[in-house]
């Protein structure tokens, strides 16, 4: 009986001790330290803005601006094509990427005999290099594409590129938002289920909200980690009323405004991207001349003066996507310049401003958009569960900020790297 109560004792003893002493008890291996794990990679889709992708054409017209202007060729690349922007060429670039407005279906269509292409989708190539030649004027995402790479990443794996045809709006934008949420549950299956990170630029980013906001909680949350915004045009420019005004140059001393102006005001993007009503005021004046001035509630005015009614079309057309200004429902970081000039207001010495250059009047931002546009993405801070994060960079600039060593540092905090 003893000898009974003194092995009950001893496996007691044990038991309590915290001993896996017990003769059925199979030794278990011990976990694996979470050093020895493979890291998961968020996969990253890169979303371009105005101009951020490449474009291909093909020629097949009866008609050309001129005779140096071919009418038949195969396909070539049209955007960025350094060689085709210069004096005489860029009359018959023009004539080739400008777009036609058709009033009945409110929608655009390309200069009869021109078909255009925009190649690489899903590849981030083209728009790591918006010149196919790898000209050092074409770098766009090629820097962060490039840190990613240094970091474990692998294009066309879990680095892909979202590229679209930029001269258009959201509302003829419907097979890229289908094809967009296609590439994102492909990345997402083919990384181990990972959910991507979108890095969006410019326009890019509005797009994205657009995106986002069609599609529901659940999908989020499954397949989205997040949303990195560099220079977000959330709310639109007053450089867009610029460019309908005189053109842009595109900061090139060889190009003129006035030129280029006859393909840019074609595009319905540049319609979206004016200011937006929800950022300034209705009787905020946008343009001055000697006698009176245009306020963001007469900018059809504007629009009948300058002899372009088509903008103020493509502007209804579109006003809606800017209205929506709902939460994306994502979490956010949001990355911009500021303390450039930008211009905020444009001066007229006539009257008459239809053919006319307005002087331009400087506000705040980062030399392309607004402060009050970048700075939007503020607004959602307690209208979503899921972070919003912003990061001011002072002396920063539209497209510098895709180089600038802080928001690269900022990136890869965000991933993890």
């Amino acid at each position: 009986m003893r000898h009974y109560l003194l092995l009950v004792i001893v496996l007691l003893a044990s038991l309590h001790a915290g001993q896996a002493w017990w003769p059925f008890n199979k030794k278990k291996s011990a976990p694996v330290p979470p050093e020895n794990v493979e890291k998961r990679l968020s996969p990253v889709i890169f979303v371009p803005g105005d101009g951020g992708s490449q474009v291909d054409a093909r020629l097949n017209k009866s008609t050309s601006p001129n005779i140096l202007c071919a009418k038949q060729s195969d396909w070539f690349n049209l955007w960025l094509n350094l060689e085709l922007i210069v004096i005489p060429a860029v009359y018959c670039w023009v004539d080739n990427v400008k777009l036609y407005y058709d009033k009945v279906t409110r929608t655009t269509h390309n200069t009869p005999g021109v078909d255009i292409r925009i190649p690489g989708w899903g590849n981030p190539e083209v728009v790591e290099w918006i010149d196919p030649t790898h000209n050092k004027a074409g770098a766009y995402f090629r820097t962060l594409a490039s840190m990613l790479a240094d970091h474990g990443y692998v294009r066309n794996k879990n680095i892909r590129g979202a590229p679209y045809d930029f001269r258009k709006a959201p509302n003829e934008h419907k097979q890229f938002f289908i094809d967009l949420k296609e590439l994102v549950e492909d990345t997402y299956e083919q990384n181990q289920q990972t959910p991507i990170t979108f890095i969006t630029h410019s326009m890019g980013s509005p797009m994205t909200l657009v995106f986002l906001q069609q599609q529901t909680a659940e999908w989020k949350n499954k397949y989205v980690a997040r949303q990195i915004s560099l220079a977000g045009a959330w709310a639109g420019s007053v450089k867009a009323l610029k460019v309908f005004a005189m053109g842009d140059d595109l900061d090139s001393f060889f190009l003129s405004g006035k030129i280029l102006r006859a393909e840019q005001i074609t595009n319905p993007s540049t319609a979206w991207l004016l200011p937006s009503p929800l950022f300034w005021k209705s009787n905020e004046v946008l343009v001055k001349t000697p006698s009176r001035v245009y306020t963001m509630a007469q900018m059809e005015q504007f629009f009948t003066d300058i002899d372009y009614r088509t903008g103020w079309e493509m502007r209804k057309d579109t006003l809606h996507y800017t209205l929506n200004f709902g939460a994306p429902g994502v979490e956010l970081h949001c990355l911009y310049g500021d303390g450039l000039d930008t211009v905020e207001r444009l001066e007229y010495k006539k009257d008459d401003i239809s053919g006319e250059t307005p002087k331009l009047i400087m506000g705040v931002g980062d030399g392309t958009v607004n402060k009050r546009s970048l700075r939007a993405c503020h607004y959602w801070n307690g209208y979503q569960s899921a972070n919003v994060s912003t990061m001011a960079l002072s002396g920063v600039d539209h497209m510098g900020i895709l180089e600038h060593q802080t928001a690269i540092d900022y990136v890869k905090k965000v991933l993890g790297l």
